[in-house]
């Protein structure tokens, strides 16, 4: 029959076959089809600083970056990257051999995945884990081995003693994401000093995914990875500008790191997209130098959407981790009487008019993340009080 394939071999690479269609494409379908409002998929719905969206159509109308820009970036952007790890870490950036642009954060993950592991290396990863990291070391070939995040008074912690039993001589790199999503853990400085022994100890390499550097909340302090003794050689610091600037959309990443880590992630990129985004590199670059007022104010009115959202889903009677990070807030569903996260958000769009994300899937230990669901609160607050009128029936 015409069309079809005479092998019996599955059509999708055997590396990607636990990978299906995203559980954000199904409960945003669910959104849809219900008329939810939807708090599962992380992106604001309104967008950032007027300025920023002006410097970016200024760009596309002089006719900046609507042909390829150069392969590692923009020098504008590349510059401003470098001069904002400086300003704000004391860490100092050549940005013609030390910083790449991508497209967005997960390019950036992908690239550097492909790039330092090989088949059979040990990937040490925190769980939960952004979905897009179990993907991205099965396709390098690489095996992931989970380290999982418990919940402690309050709020998920790490075990730095698992952390270490879980390094073995086949490990190749530790994959780090603080502040942590989805369970808005940011990791102190103390915990941080055990994984920078560690890797030196181990001569282990890091990718470290800093997306939401900008968004600590309370008295968290973010603290880059790169920044402790003997880590700026061997550590990839990923950056992006979708959720510090709100313009998820316009898939503006980078990395720093040092010239052979660079030129070793660009080998892997340049076979990817190869350039993305060239107008808004312009854009981004005039962002990263606003001035710390916009920051924090940034900060200020998602710590306010934070407490509005948490409020209601604690009326509602769920169990709340409030995040010292990210925005995104973890619950326990076990107090409203269920256990299994999967069944409890497909239903809730018709229960309760309300989307949210099951943990479960962001877990290899399934079990360990079944009574957990995350909920976006980067979204207007009438829209998050709305979600908390709704949320409040299940209580009733």
């Amino acid at each position: 029959m015409a069309g079809m394939t005479s092998s019996a071999r599955p059509l999708l690479n055997r590396r990607l076959a636990e990978f299906g269609t995203t559980i954000f494409a199904e409960m945003s379908a669910l959104a849809v089809a219900t008329g939810a409002i939807n708090l599962g998929q992380g992106f604001p719905d309104t967008d950032g600083p007027e300025e920023i969206r002006e410097a970016a159509v200024r760009a596309l109308r002089e006719g900046r970056g609507n042909q390829y820009p150069p392969g590692p970036g923009v020098p504008e952007l590349r510059t401003a990257v470098a001069e904002h790890q400086l300003r704000r870490y004391g860490l100092s950036y050549d940005p013609d051999t030390e910083v790449l642009v991508t497209a967005g954060a997960t390019e950036a993950i992908a690239a550097a995945l492909l790039a330092l592991v090989e088949p059979g290396d040990e990937v040490v990863a925190l769980e939960p884990y952004y979905d897009s990291y179990a993907a991205c070391v099965a396709m390098a070939g690489g095996r992931r081995v989970p380290v999982t995040l418990r919940p402690h008074e309050g709020a998920f912690r790490l075990d730095l003693d698992e952390l270490r039993a879980a390094v073995t001589g086949r490990t190749r790199l530790l994959l780090i994401n603080t502040p942590h999503n989805p369970t808005g853990t940011v990791l102190t400085r103390e915990e941080l000093t055990a994984i920078a022994e560690l890797a030196v100890d181990r001569d282990l390499l890091v990718v470290t995914d800093e997306v939401y550097e900008h968004l600590v909340f309370d008295d968290a302090e973010h603290v880059p990875l790169a920044s402790f003794p003997g880590m700026r050689e061997r550590t990839v610091t990923i950056g992006s500008a979708g959720k510090t600037f709100s313009f998820t959309g316009w898939k503006v990443g980078w990395i720093t790191a040092a010239p052979g880590l660079v030129t070793a992630v660009r080998s892997a990129k340049q076979y990817l997209t190869y350039v993305a985004s060239g107008p808004f590199q312009y854009a981004v670059a005039q962002a990263l130098a606003l001035p710390e007022s916009y920051f924090e104010t940034f900060r200020a009115d998602m710590r306010a959407r934070r407490e509005v959202l948490a409020a209601g889903l604690s009326e509602a009677g769920f169990g709340v981790f409030r995040p010292a990070g990210t925005y995104f807030i973890t619950t326990d569903i076990r107090p409203l009487g269920v256990s299994d996260g999967f069944a409890f958000c497909r239903a809730l769009p018709e229960r309760a008019g309300v989307v949210a994300i099951p943990n479960a899937v962001f877990y290899d230990h399934r079990d360990e993340g079944a009574p957990f669901v995350r909920f976006a609160f980067c979204k207007q607050p009438a829209l998050l009080e709305e979600a908390a009128t709704r949320l409040k029936t299940l209580a009733g």
